[in-house]
């Protein structure tokens, strides 16, 4: 009975906070290997054992800052670096046909646009959290904004620590997207952010999105429905990062094979 080989999974920017526990997950998966990792042309990181930095046994593969060998030696990718490298991970990813789970947040339209040009040509899994329990929620808020209407306005409340660089997070316009989409209505014509002095009354259908930040606060995210008389809250605690390294791991694995086209991770947990 022939046994199949293992998914090579590699990482970008594998010396990162994120980038080490995705090491450690692939490493740990059964089925998985590690492919390979990249880091930041001059980093500290760069040369050393992909395995060994992340603080596990040696695997034999240096980290490099070339893009091109990771992708070449892979089975699937995973990005979880910064927003600048989005692109150029897309690309390389669809010039080798190799499946890439772009977990970065704060991608800009330009880079986006790039990025779904990419998926013409290969999977990408771009989802706004990894968390598999944040997805649940997600698809939570969407029943719920649909079932409630605008009787119930929303807010959507995010916490997170102080390294965290983009605000709202990902998972906070995830939340806010969701439940527009259950709406029916786009949030970009709805939301509300900022508010200052003299706001006047809240708008009937607004979507207000804030965010709280600092020290090592845990991330938490909250989808508040507030009606007259009760008020319905769904929310998400992530007490370790370890949840999203093991999320998209298992996005990696399930868009190997699958057809070119831009995913989300309602589309790997079956929630759509």
């Amino acid at each position: 009975m022939s046994v199949s080989p293992p998914l090579r999974i590699g990482i970008v920017g594998c010396g990162g906070r994120l980038g080490r526990l995705l090491v450690q997950e692939v490493a740990q998966t059964e089925g998985c290997a590690l492919g390979g990792g990249t880091g930041r042309a001059g980093s500290a990181v760069i040369g050393r054992d992909v395995a060994q930095q992340a603080g596990l046994a040696p695997a034999g593969l240096a980290v490099t800052a070339d893009g091109e060998a990771l992708f070449t030696a892979c089975d699937a990718v995973i990005d979880f670096s910064v927003a600048s490298a989005a692109p150029s991970s897309a690309d390389l990813a669809a010039r080798h046909g190799v499946p890439l789970v772009l977990g970065t947040t704060g991608i800009g339209a330009e880079d986006q646009s790039a990025v779904a040009a990419a998926a013409a040509k290969t999977a990408i899994v771009q989802p706004a959290n990894t968390s598999l329990g944040m997805n649940v929620v997600l698809a939570l808020a969407e029943r719920a904004a649909a079932a409630l209407g605008t009787d119930y306005d929303v807010e959507i409340l995010g916490q997170q620590h102080r390294h965290k660089v983009d605000a709202p997070s990902g998972a906070s316009l995830a939340l806010a997207r969701a439940a527009a989409a259950g709406r029916g209505v786009v949030l970009d014509q709805v939301e509300q952010r900022g508010r200052l002095g003299d706001i006047g009354r809240r708008p009937r259908g607004a979507i207000g999105l804030a965010t709280v930040s600092g020290g090592d606060l845990s991330v938490i995210h909250t989808a508040i429905f507030a009606g007259t008389g009760e008020r319905l809250e769904v929310t998400h605690r992530g007490s370790t990062r370890a949840i999203y390294p093991k999320g998209a791991v298992r996005a990696a694995r399930w868009a190997v094979g699958r057809p070119a086209g831009l995913y989300s991770m309602a589309e790997v947990l079956d929630l759509v």
